[in-house]
Formats: C-alpha cells, sequence, structure tokens
C-alpha cells in the first residue's frame, strides 16, 4: 500500500495561518479583558496554537490504515509514565490495542528572548528523550516496537531569528557548526542531531514570518528536518502498524 501524505502541503500552510492568527486572538482577547502578559506570552495563553499540526498528524493517522486508533490531546490523557520522574505530559500521544504507537511535541517560539528560550526547549528535549527511552528500555510501554517519537517546533522568521549569533567559552572551544550560527541554524543542528543520536525518531523545524497569518508561508531548513521528512516517516510508521495489526 503507497503512503498517503494526507495533502500536508495545504494543511501545512492552514496550520500556520492558524497559528498566527490564534495568538493574536489569545492577545486581543487579553486586550479586551485588561488584563495582559508580558511580552510575546500574550499570544500563547490559549494553548490552540499548533492545533492545525495536531489535525494534521490526526489525518496522517487515518489515511494510513489506522482509523479507529485513539489519538489522545487533553491533558489528562496524554501522561506516559517516565524513568526519572513519575510522569510527563506530551502534546499527542497515539495509541492502538493497547500499543504506544506515538508520541508528539509540539512547540513554538516567537521572539524576541531566541538566546534563553533556545536553551531551555534544547535540554527539554533531550531530557524528554533520553527519560521515555530509558523507560521503554525498562518496559514502561510493553513489550511491542518502538513508538514513533516526534519532536515538531515552530519559529519566527525574523531578523532576530537569522542574526548571527557570538558565543563565550573561555576554556574550550565552541564547536564551528555553531559559530556565529544563527538560532534558526541551531535549531536545524539541533533537530538533526536529536534523529542522529537515536533520541526521536523525526524533528522538524519550521521557519514561518508574523507575515504567514495572511499567507501560511513557511520555509523548512534542511532536507532532514523538513515537514516533509517528518510527514513521511510518520506516514511509514503508521502503515506499518496497520499492516502488523492486520498480520495478528
Amino acid at each position: 500500500m503507497s503512503l498517503d501524505l494526507a495533502d500536508y502541503q495545504t494543511k501545512a500552510k492552514d496550520a500556520v495561518m492558524a497559528f498566527w492568527g490564534n495568538r493574536e486572538k489569545a492577545r486581543q482577547k487579553q486586550i479586551e479583558a485588561g488584563v495582559v502578559d508580558q511580552g510575546e506570552r500574550a499570544g500563547v495563553t490559549s494553548g490552540k496554537n499548533m492545533d492545525g499540526f495536531v489535525a494534521l498528524v490526526c489525518d496522517l493517522v487515518e489515511a494510513n490504515g489506522l482509523p479507529k486508533a485513539c489519538i489522545h490531546r487533553q491533558r489528562a490523557v496524554v501522561t506516559l509514565p517516565g524513568y526519572f520522574r513519575p510522569t510527563k505530559l506530551w502534546d499527542m500521544l497515539v495509541i492502538h490495542e493497547g500499543r504506544l504507537i506515538a508520541a508528539v511535541e509540539l512547540k513554538s517560539q516567537v521572539g524576541p528572548s531566541f538566546g534563553n528560550n533556545f536553551n531551555n526547549r534544547t535540554e527539554e528535549a533531550i531530557g524528554t528523550a533520553h527519560d521515555l527511552w530509558t523507560a521503554y528500555r525498562e518496559g514502561a510501554f510493553g513489550k511491542h516496537p518502538k513508538p514513533f517519537v516526534a519532536w515538531l517546533m515552530m519559529v519566527e522568521d525574523a531578523p532576530e531569528s537569522r542574526r548571527a549569533v557570538k558565543d563565550t567559552s573561555p576554556h574550550f572551544p565552541v564547536f564551528p557548526e555553531f559559530q556565529g550560527a544563527s538560532y534558526l541554524t541551531r535549531y536545524d543542528i539541533l533537530c538533526q542531531r536529536l534523529v542522529q543520536e537515536q533520541l526521536y525518531t523525526s524533528a522538524s523545524v519550521l521557519a514561518s514570518p508574523r507575515g504567514g497569518v495572511a499567507t501560511g508561508e513557511f520555509a523548512d531548513m534542511s532536507e532532514l528536518t523538513s515537514l516533509k521528512t517528518f510527514v513521511t516517516s510518520f506516514a511509514g510508521h503508521v502503515a506499518a502498524e496497520a499492516a502488523r495489526s492486520q498480520s495478528t
């Protein structure tokens, strides 16, 4: 059976427009209520910014042979056991016949504080993956094939995220690929290495300007971290699970 990519290009543009549109709606709602968070936080408190990508994942699951899979999105049902901590809340879980098929994290970052947020996102991504795979090794999810573990990041495409960044390391040199690299480039390097080190099955970073609210514009940073790579590998994983289920 050929893979069905669920018209992901169109749906990704819709997701990007929704991302920016939902941020603005959240900000306007706070202004009308007379309570406004500082900085960019006013645009993220609604918790709906990445819902367009949630819908894309749902469509991929159904289109590739698992229409009866349980796709969990609510806070009460997206908890998985950890190894270094009791539990971890994920953004999405796909469960089929008692098996963990996929765990997905959907993150975003809008300026201007790219520096501190990049470091926080990096530490969170690495720690989350290490915790999950150690728990998997110890049988936390049963004796089943490895789940698909994904990390998808939306970053504002802006002068601040494209600008070269200087680092200070007085005792030992910074790896050359990071020297002078912008925050968008650093996210790309991060995602590539998350996959290369097998911490995530797929890790993607998408760059979108604020004007994407009208056009759905976004750009990939590299082939390995592109949305197409994520969609294709995820569709293949779902199709393989569907075939496995049919044969038992």
